[in-house]
Formats: structure tokens, C-alpha cells, sequence
């Protein structure tokens, strides 16, 4: 089985790479393009890696209507709105794309975005985009899945309302457009999400099953959950940024604000640290620890032809001694000379 990878510009994103760290903009701009610049500078300054747009209108995305099919009823921050309305609010100004990406360029962010249709893509394609960023609810929509893969950019695919299956079909609509760049997203489309329903034993669990990079797309409050999935092998982590929750609007109650959003990326980078590698190797600093470690030691004076026994020899530290394993094989023998309470144990002490 062939190793899994994406290729985003010139950063490669494996299994061994570290966390790629995306700042999801979405409509914390609160359509005010000055909002929108200062936040991609700020997000540079937080250490993300890169900064995620949306590109849709209302319209390519539903139809103006108040009838019960459009109202959202589902016990989250949004109820009450219609989708149409809740969409003109959160939509990223098409004309802002382009500039928006060229800021980001200049200072050295990755820039990409989610299409919601194929004039999306249309639109994205002219701009170069490195790779396209599938929304959750639009996993279903395979037509979109295999327009967007046929590109050929990496194609990353949030997996919050999908059954088994539907992601089996999303990962095959990308191979049928000959498109093997694919990493998925675990994710929670509740919104705020609760902590309790991360689920983040589904990422590793993504991995084996699909060979795929995995990551995180989070909608929770705070940085618990995707400090924990680099912890479980989140190789791509997305979570939503705002200069400041004051500004309110659809996503603001669980973005992160600079302050905490680099504080997530530092805490991911120690985790990525502490995992480190897989080793047995001791460390000349473990190796000077190990002057510590237990080892049989003379804890009574000896006479020469005396027994040694529990009461005379213990395990104790320091390890200047014969190691601890060697305890039942040496009582009951001899002592070859007298031997001070105090002597580390060694062989030539012991009548063979």
C-alpha cells in the first residue's frame, strides 16, 4: 500500500510531517474588507500555515425562501434565520478573493478555499489556488467532488455529516477524476461543538481505513480538542479565527482570537515535540540517569567464605552494582574475601 501524502505548494503533508495548521476566516470579516486584511496578518503573526476562504453566494447556495424547508431549526446559534439570509451575512465578496489571496502570498501563507458550486471552482481555478477544501455538507454532492478533484489540487474533504459510505463515495468520485490527492477531515458540525462529541479515536481509526491523511476541522470552543487530535495523528488541523468575538456574527462564539489561536499552535508544536519518534535508543542524558537506577549492593559487612543472603545483599541505588537480576543466582553462593557493608556487588567478589 502506497504511502499517503499531499502536496500543497511545496510543503508535503505525510504522516511524518508536522500538523499543517489552517486559520478558517469564513465570515469572521463581518464584510468589512479591512477586518478581512488585518486578520490575515494577524493569523501570519499566530504561526498558522495557512488562512481558508469560502466562496459562495446565497444564491449559489440555496434560494431565497421563508418556507419551513429553508428556516433553520436545529438547536444551533443560526435558528430562526432563513439559510438564504443566514448566507448574504456570512459570504466572502467574490471581488475580495483575489487580493485577499495575494496578501496572503506576500506574507508567505498558504491561501486556498471552499467552492459550494461549479462556478466556485470556475472562479478559483483562474486565481491558482493550491487546493480546494470540500465543506462538510457538501460531501454528498459527488458531482461537485468530481469537478473539484478533476483540477488535479489536492482535494480536502470534511467528514461531519457523512456515514461511512458517503466518504467511501466522496474518496472514489476524487479517484474517478484521477485525483489521488485526498486528505480528510474529522469533523463535528454542531456548532458550537461539545468536546464530548470530538470522537477523535475516529481520526487513526480514518487512517487505517481509508490510507489517507486525516486531520481536524473543529467547531468546539477553545483549543482542547485540536491540541489532542495532533496528539492521535491529525496531520491537517482547520479551526476558525476572529480578531475579536465582539464582532459577532455567524462563527464568532467558537473562533479563537489571535492570542489563543497561536497559543493552540504553540501547544500543538510541544505536542509534536513530545511525541517525537519511535526509539529505544538511551541518550547520553538517560545514560548519566541510569547512575540512579537500583543494583546489588553490600548492605553488612562480609567475611571471606560467608553466604550471601537477602540480609546481606540488597537491591538498592545506585547502579555501580551487578544488575538486580542476577539476585537469585548469587544467594546462597560464597564470599571470595571479606567485603564492607557499602561494596557494589561484582563478580569477582562471588566464588564460582
Amino acid at each position: 500500500m502506497s504511502k499517503p501524502f499531499i502536496k500543497i505548494k511545496e510543503r508535503i503533508i505525510d504522516n511524518d510531517s508536522p500538523a499543517f495548521i489552517i486559520a478558517e476566516l469564513s465570515a469572521n470579516h463581518n464584510q468589512d474588507y479591512n477586518v478581512a486584511v488585518d486578520s490575515i496578518k494577524a493569523i501570519k503573526e499566530c504561526g498558522a500555515d495557512a488562512v481558508k476562504l469560502q466562496t459562495y453566494t446565497a444564491d449559489t447556495l440555496t434560494i431565497d425562501s421563508s418556507n419551513d424547508y429553508f428556516k433553520i431549526q436545529q438547536g444551533t446559534i443560526w435558528d430562526g434565520a432563513t439559510l438564504y439570509k443566514l448566507y448574504q451575512q456570512a459570504y466572502t465578496p467574490w471581488e475580495w478573493q483575489p487580493k485577499l489571496m495575494q496578501i496572503a502570498g506576500d506574507l508567505g501563507l498558504v491561501c486556498f478555499s471552499s467552492p459550494f458550486d461549479k462556478s466556485a471552482v470556475d472562479f478559483l481555478e483562474k486565481l491558482n489556488v493550491p487546493a480546494y477544501k470540500i465543506a462538510s455538507f457538501e460531501i454528498v454532492d459527488i458531482p461537485l467532488i468530481e469537478y473539484t478533484a478533476s483540477k488535479g489540487k489536492p482535494v480536502i474533504i470534511s467528514t461531519g455529516i457523512a456515514s461511512e459510505e458517503e466518504i467511501k463515495d466522496a474518496i472514489e468520485a476524487c479517484k474517478k477524476s484521477g485525483n489521488k490527492q485526498i486528505a480528510l477531515l474529522k469533523c463535528t458540525s454542531e456548532y458550537p461543538a461539545k468536546i464530548e462529541d470530538a470522537n477523535l479515536k475516529t481520526i487513526p481509526a480514518l487512517a487505517e481505513k481509508f490510507n489517507c491523511i486525516v486531520g481536524l476541522s473543529d467547531h468546539s470552543v477553545g483549543s482542547t480538542v485540536p491540541v489532542t487530535a495532533a496528539a492521535v495523528g491529525a496531520k491537517l488541523i482547520e479551526k476558525h479565527f476572529i480578531l475579536d468575538r465582539k464582532l459577532g456574527g455567524p462563527d464568532s462564539s467558537f473562533s479563537l482570537e489571535p492570542a489563543e489561536f497561536k497559543t493552540m499552535v504553540d501547544e500543538i508544536r510541544k505536542v509534536e515535540k513530545a511525541l517525537g519518534k519511535v526509539t529505544f535508543e538511551l541518550t547520553d542524558k538517560i545514560k548519566r540517569s541510569r547512575s540512579f537506577a537500583r543494583s546489588l549492593f553490600v548492605v553488612k559487612d562480609i567475611r571471606a567464605g560467608e553466604i550471601f543472603t537477602e540480609e546481606n545483599i540488597r537491591s538498592i541505588r545506585p547502579s555501580n552494582g551487578l544488575p538486580p537480576k542476577y539476585l537469585k543466582d548469587i544467594l546462597g553462593k560464597k564470599a571470595k574475601q571479606d567485603v564492607g557493608r557499602g561494596t557494589p556487588l561484582s563478580w569477582n567478589l562471588i566464588e564460582q
